[in-house]
């Protein structure tokens, strides 16, 4: 496993969500159908999203090496037809759900663990988009659920993900907790 051979290698160390997809999908455009990339990443959270966002574009996620505190992210680059990256259709703004929070709607923070512990709506649930696969049964299909995160990428896949598991009332809110007005707490120690 160790001698993982790739077409192109790109460093998005020291970067943080969303810049390692950014670059990502900025790299991809350069790459030909068949190669693979290897992105070099720092950032814990930038497994789930890179798998994340390469499921949702079409691409081959193959998988994830760490050699220290760098992660070896492997995408093989799908053909044209296989590259529609999708986006989930039902969005909100962040005044839109600020006018919301006072009804029987579900808050989904998919952050991760640390971003949410440092700043979040008081009534969110937090399931780091990672983690939400494992974790659909803590959510009710009945619910109204509003996905959140730092600037709506990662809440776009989470938003699609519920879609695809049978969750009907989803919407992704747009910038997210980048550009969050409304009240905000931190976990307590």
């Amino acid at each position: 496993m160790e001698n993982v051979k790739a077409n192109i290698v790109l460093d998005a160390k020291g970067l943080a969500c969303p810049m390692p997809i950014v670059k990502t999908k900025k790299a991809m455009k350069d790459v030909e159908a068949g190669q693979v990339i290897e992105v070099q990443a720092t950032d814990k959270g930038s497994k789930a999203d890179i798998e994340a966002w390469a499921n949702s574009a079409g691409h081959q996620y193959l998988g994830t090496l760490e050699e220290g505190t760098t992660l070896k992210h492997y995408l093989r680059k799908a053909s044209e037809e296989e590259t529609v990256e999708k986006q989930h259709p039902k969005t909100a703004t962040n005044e839109d759900l600020q006018a919301k929070l006072s009804e029987n709607i579900v808050v989904l923070d998919v952050r991760e663990t640390a971003e949410f512990a440092f700043n979040h709506i008081p009534s969110a649930v937090s399931i780091p988009l990672g983690d939400l696969e494992n974790r659909l049964d803590e959510l009710n299909k009945e619910d109204e659920i509003y996905v959140v995160c730092r600037t709506g990428s990662r809440s776009d896949l989470a938003a699609q993900k519920l879609t695809e598991n049978g969750f009907e009332h989803v919407v992704n809110v747009v910038p997210g907790m980048s550009q969050w007005n409304g009240e905000t707490k931190k976990l307590n120690n």
